[in-house]
């Protein structure tokens, strides 16, 4: 009997010697000759996504927190004889539903469609014989047989035999093909991240294979993973379960719920300590007390704060930045430092040889066959050809890579005496230097290590770095921005410093100090040494300083001198010969430092950092590809400004929203319990007047404002707990609850004025005392508006965004017309108290006037 558990779509197998579930991929100890047993174990090769009914997804929709406190709010209103308001919001809660749900039912549809892969695959069993099966039967350790034409790929595989060309656009938004090769007889534990030449992946798509042996026109591969174990199911799951952000804003919004939620309690004990004191029954005191909390809880604040998001997201698409995960849009806003690994492309210059005619006779008089290739790999800094001439007469071996290690790899006496010297003047013009060798056999290896030895030198290949004209600009915005920019590449430390001058990363006036970390040796400790660029100079006099440092230097300083990681990450601005793999360390330990840390790569040897960084941009031809959370169809970094600038127009907007809607509700809030104080009520219309057409109307079109067209040095901010944004909103509220106790007072002490003692219930519109509270409160929602709308410096100016404009000025009118002038019609919708008293009127708009003036003042100097 299998014990087992699903999670995320991944199964996790109980073992009894271990006393604990563990994925089944790692389970490898137990003999799995049987294939039917296997199949019990793994399971089907199916990346399942379920599509729920509507039914299903309603009942979970209305579970919803959110969707749970609307019904409450609902049903308390409908008792309470809110009819129209309580109508009103449950027309929006079912559309607001619909459109949830038909969204969630499409996008459920989309990712079944594009997870969901089922087709017939021929394997090789144990006896030799091949068999067609369903795709759905797979299991690792399954021996696959690929045909010439190739196949999307129903699983993760091992290359064996043969060669692939691989269309992994898929997975890395890179739409050049990638040719796959066998993997190496004899080697270690295979990890298909280390091994990525030789991996075939799930849902890419096979274009060609041959070479696979005797009788086989295609390849051979072992099945390695299966189902949401391969990496298309890791990436459906990130899909699918994402993990959480881990954002101030997003945090702080959740503990300000919380704190309106405790001032809701602390207005319901008081709500129903004074209307006890009224002639109200029991049913209406609760009532009235539990309307408190919906009041001073927004329930569409959620909604309400990523208008900002979404108006982003249209913009940028429109540029052709394409965005997968729409709440990293807002953490753009707080990028500090931008990592950038893509600069242009190269120019060959030149290629130099020795003058050995016998051997360039030798590899061009004829053509040449190639038998067997050894891909690049980052690791080993190199690449490999086996050829054979016509005939099968005589074998040669060709090798390419970083000069360092092809030098290492070639016979000493082959290697010119001024190799280094001329490499570093290569290097230090900003020329990408290549080392080529060969080397000739009696008879054909196709062993790599065999290959790569006692080689002949031939010369060097020069490529000159041309950094795109949109590169300087890109990095010179960000300067002035305060924004750090650092290059992280493959390429030589000096090749790569000399791009970082070329592009405005470091400066004319700056110098560069190269970091240099040692491992330990049998014979030696660790080491840690700092250089200059130049050795005849000195820091003393420069405007400033960068370091540079290599692949090898930042592991053996992340792994012996950690105490010392945090300062040179704080000064480094070239890393040069990185890894992927030591990418994705930089990003993560940069975080550590509570840097927000950007990437921008070619999505294929960057998906790690892509995804570990907070704003993760490809730049890719895809529309959109699941490596990063943004993905730019344009090929240079001109992107990396405008998402910048959008993040910090969409988190200001965020920010702008969030205490909009909070001052709503306080508003609100106190409009209420003054009014319960004064033994009296908000009428119905009052309230659906409020929160449609002054509040949800303007919280809508409060975002469509646009970007500033320029970075500026200071980062918008991000805690809404923050003394100067919880200092603004007291002092509001405060000037808020004055507004409407002096506007108040005032109409108490007119001489036409009703004593409010002589109210009997709270039923008892329209009357002076709410139409007086409900005037000054309707200013007050116009001026919260405008007051908490910031423009400068991340934002377009007010009068840019021309509906909100509009929309303020005619808010604006209308209040004042219901305040001055409302008319006979307008009084019995509204039940608003006739007033006479023109010079009384006047006073009020005049008050609301002055309202308006603190709360700007108030907001200017904080």
């Amino acid at each position: 009997m299998l014990r087992y558990y699903l999670f995320e779509g991944r199964r996790y197998l109980w073992l009894d010697r271990k006393g604990a579930f563990i994925r089944v991929s790692g389970h490898c100890r137990v003999k799995l000759d049987v294939n039917s047993f296997r199949r019990r174990i793994y399971g089907p090769n199916l990346i399942d996504v379920p599509v729920k009914p509507y039914i299903k997804l309603l009942f979970e929709e209305v579970l919803n927190p959110f969707y749970v406190f609307q019904i409450f709010s609902i049903t308390l209103w409908m008792i309470d004889h809110y009819y129209y308001y309580a109508i009103c919001i449950f027309i929006i809660s079912i559309i607001s539903i619909s459109i949830s749900l038909y969204e969630t039912r499409k996008q459920s549809v989309t990712l079944h469609s594009m997870a969901r892969l089922v087709t017939n695959v021929t394997v090789r069993r144990n006896s030799g014989g091949e068999e067609c099966v369903s795709s759905v039967d797979l299991v690792p350790g399954d021996c696959l047989i690929i045909p010439q034409e190739g196949l999307l790929l129903p699983c993760d595989a091992a290359l064996l035999a043969g060669e692939c060309l691989v269309n992994e656009s898929m997975l890395t938004g890179e739409s050049v093909p990638v040719l796959k090769t066998p993997l190496p007889a004899g080697g270690g534990k295979y990890n298909s991240e280390t091994e990525r030449r030789h991996s075939l992946f799930c849902g890419t798509q096979l274009i060609q294979a041959k070479g696979g042996g005797p009788g086989h026109s295609g390849a051979l591969a072992v099945v390695t993973s299966t189902g949401f174990f391969t990496a298309k199911g890791s990436l459906i799951s990130s899909i699918l379960f994402p993990p959480p952000i881990n954002f101030r804003f997003y945090q702080d919004s959740v503990k300000f719920l919380l704190i309106l939620g405790c001032a809701a309690l602390i207005g319901t004990i008081y709500s129903f300590v004074i209307l006890l004191r009224a002639n109200v029954t029991w049913v209406e005191l609760v009532i009235r007390s539990l309307d408190i909390v919906t009041i001073a809880v927004p329930p569409a604040l959620p909604a309400a704060i990523t208008t900002g998001t979404i108006y982003a997201q249209r913009r940028l698409k429109k540029q052709g930045v394409f965005c997968i995960s729409p709440p990293r849009i807002n953490v753009c806003g707080k990028v500090s430092v931008f990592c950038f690994d893509k600069f242009g492309g190269h120019k060959v210059l030149s290629v130099m040889r020795p003058p050995t005619h016998q051997i360039q006779t030798q590899f061009t008089s004829e053509a040449l066959a190639i038998v067997q290739r050894f891909p690049f790999s980052s690791a080993l800094q190199r690449m490999s050809v086996v050829t054979v001439s016509s005939g099968g007469r005589s074998a040669f071996a060709f090798i390419k890579g970083s000069p360092e290690m092809v030098a290492s790899l070639c016979r000493a006496e082959t290697v010119p005496a001024q190799f280094s010297s001329e490499l570093r003047n290569f290097a230090s013009e900003g020329l990408r230097v290549l080392a080529l060798a060969a080397v000739s056999f009696s008879c054909v290896s196709l062993h790599r290590g065999d290959v790569e030895k006692d080689m002949q030198f031939l010369g060097l290949l020069l490529m000159k770095n041309l950094a795109k004209p949109e590169s300087a600009k890109v990095i010179k915005i960000l300067r002035l921005a305060h924004l750090r920019s650092v290059m992280v590449t493959g390429d030589n430390i000096l090749t790569a410093v000399n791009v970082a001058k070329i592009c405005g990363m470091v400066g004319s006036d700056e110098k560069v100090i190269f970091v240099n970390a040692t491992p330990p040796t049998a014979r030696s400790m660790p080491t840690l040494r700092f250089s200059l660029e130049d050795t005849q100079s000195s820091v003393e006099g420069s405007f400033g300083y960068h370091l540079a440092i290599n692949g090898k230097s930042f592991a053996a300083l992340c792994d012996y001198f950690p105490e010392h990681l945090p300062k040179v990450l704080m000064r480094a601005t070239v890393f040069a010969r990185m890894a992927p793999d030591q990418k994705t360390q930089l990003v993560k330990e940069l975080q550590k430092l509570n840097y927000r840390v950007g990437m921008c790569g070619d999505g294929a040897n960057d998906c790690g950092a892509l995804r570990a960084a907070d704003v993760g941009v490809s730049l890719s031809e895809a529309e959109a590809s699941v490596a990063s959370p943004f993905t730019s169809k344009t090929e240079n970094i001109s992107c990396v400004p405008l998402l910048i600038r959008e993040g910090r127009c969409s988190l200001v907007t965020s920010f702008s929203l969030f205490r909009f809607m909070a001052m709503y509700s306080l508003i609100q809030f106190c409009s209420v319990l003054i009014v319960y104080t004064m033994k009296t009520e908000i009428a119905d219309l009052q309230f659906l007047f409020c929160d449609i057409c002054l509040v949800t109307v303007l919280a809508i079109v409060m975002g469509r404002g646009g970007p500033s067209n320029e970075l500026h040095p200071c980062r918008p901010p991000a805690s809404l707990l923050a003394l100067p944004v919880l200092g603004s909103l007291f002092l509001h509220t405060c000037t808020i609850i004055l507004g409407q106790l002096a506007a108040l007072f005032i109409a108490i002490s007119q001489d036409w004025s009703v004593n409010w003692d002589n109210h009997k219930t709270v039923a008892n519109l329209p009357n002076m005392e709410d139409t007086t509270v409900f005037d000054m409160s309707g200013f007050q929602y116009i001026i919260m508006a405008v007051v908490v709308t910031k423009s400068y410096p991340h934002k377009k100016p007010l009068f840019y965004n021309v509906i909100f404009l509009c929309l303020l000025f005619i808010l604006f009118g209308v209040m004042t017309w219901l305040v001055v002038y409302p008319g006979h019609i307008a009084c019995r919708i509204f039940n608003l108290y006739n007033i006479t008293d023109m010079n009384f009127k006047l006073l009020l708009v005049a008050l609301a006037a002055l309202n308006f003036l603190i709360c700007f003042f108030v907001e200017v100097i904080q």
